[in-house]
């Protein structure tokens, strides 16, 4: 058997030291911070002028984990203003804060495959560990290197990491919902091979997924075919008839939470139809707080009469494309990736989730001779910046100028 991707311990350094967060907090607030926005939301999230109405959500934008990334990314050039400094992939899904940490030459390294960029690094050099956290093999490769290490992962994803090893060390397997070619999810799935790295883990996405995972655990069947439908998403080695026996539920923190709680329901059914009991299946609700309260405030807001809501955010953004998905079988949705892609009151682009990429909408969604109520809501890694140039193009295109905004 293969050497277990365990973490070895490697070096970290504080970079939280005040009177640096103090220079941190100055420039992200520059970057990234919305008075208007601020403003608004005080006022209960609602703000008229003449005929157009704009409604925010009660809860949107970045969130404690993601704040934290960034602030200790930026802290990092601080200490380190002459060193070479590199990031795992992004800190978060929005362009807009990858984009300012490359101008502070900060330099992203492949996430899904270590390359030979990885054999450069030196002890000199300063890695920064984005809010996703990253493979042991990759936290390995790291430590060989005696790189400083910068860990902004979130503590929610920590706390799965913590069931999943949980799970391994108790010879469960860890059924884990999420996209299997997501930092976190890939990140999760290392953890789940233990200590001893025998442990396994099979990730799940749709419903479909999990109910042949459920017809399988009451019948059996073929386990070629098994394999076969779950390509890149179970641990080496995985046998279905093997290790399917003890389960225990995990998930990347940004699912939508009715959707897990429902795979939770289905999969406790189906050990009761094959056992007589789910007491070889474990579950702890593992979903991120911060998302949670953006899905709720977002089914608060679709109470309220609205023509069309605008999500904010990076089209790779998990949490964000959740949003979409509440909010699409309701009321014309359209999820942006910032304000530039309101391009008029006929022409809207933006990315749909089934074909994965982004279309243009043309109609006159915001025809300046009726009254028309906007909702605009954004996922945990949405600065607040991109919420307020949305906020004025959508003013702009109805004729309302950003200096009467500003005043009203």
């Amino acid at each position: 058997m293969s050497q277990p991707p365990h973490e070895t311990k490697r070096p970290r350094v504080n970079v939280r030291h005040p009177d640096v967060m103090e220079l941190v907090a100055a420039q992200v607030a520059v970057h990234f911070h919305s008075s208007i926005v601020e403003k608004i939301r005080d006022r209960g999230g609602k703000i008229t002028v003449g005929n157009t109405t704009v409604l925010l959500a009660e809860q949107f934008g970045f969130c404690y984990g993601v704040e934290r990334a960034i602030d200790l990314a930026y802290a990092s050039r601080q200490v380190f203003p002459e060193h070479r400094i590199f990031l795992i992939g992004e800190i978060i899904h929005n362009p807009e804060v990858n984009r300012q940490l490359r101008a502070m030459d900060i330099v992203s390294l492949p996430w899904r495959e270590m390359d030979a960029t990885y054999d450069d690094l030196t002890a000199d050099d300063v890695l920064i560990v984005p809010a996703f956290g990253a493979p042991t093999t990759f936290m390995d490769k790291v430590a060989q290197r005696g790189c400083y290490v910068v860990d902004t992962t979130c503590g929610d994803v920590m706390k799965v990491w913590r069931r999943v090893r949980g799970y391994a060390q108790n010879g469960g397997t860890s059924i884990i919902h999420g996209k299997a070619d997501h930092e976190e999810t890939r990140a999760t799935a290392s953890r789940a091979l233990g200590e001893h790295g025998d442990g396994h883990y099979l990730v799940v996405l749709t419903l479909d997924d999990v109910d042949y995972v459920c017809n399988y655990l009451r019948r059996g069947g073929d386990k070629t075919e098994f394999l076969k439908r779950f390509p890149g998403c179970h641990s080496p080695g995985f046998d279905p008839d093997l290790h399917l026996k003890n389960v225990g539920l995990a998930n990347q923190t940004t699912m939508l939470k009715s959707e897990t709680e429902e795979i939770q329901r289905r999969i406790r059914q189906a050990f009761i139809d094959r056992d007589g009991d789910a007491s070889a299946f474990q579950v702890f609700d593992t979903i991120c707080g911060a998302t949670q309260e953006r899905q709720d405030a977002l089914f608060e807001m679709l109470r309220q009469p609205m023509d069309l809501l605008l999500v904010v955010g990076g089209y790779n953004s998990s949490n964000t494309s959740h949003l979409v998905e509440i909010a699409q079988p309701l009321i014309p949705t359209f999820f942006i990736r910032d304000a530039s892609c309101i391009k008029s009151l006929e022409e809207i682009v933006h990315f749909d989730l089934r074909q994965r990429q982004e279309i243009t909408t043309y109609a006159r969604l915001l025809t300046t001779e009726q009254p028309v109520t906007v909702g605009i809501t954004a996922g945990a890694s949405c600065p607040n910046n991109l919420i307020e140039e949305t906020l004025f193009k959508v003013f702009e295109l109805r004729g309302v100028a950003r200096m009467v905004l500003a005043n009203a």
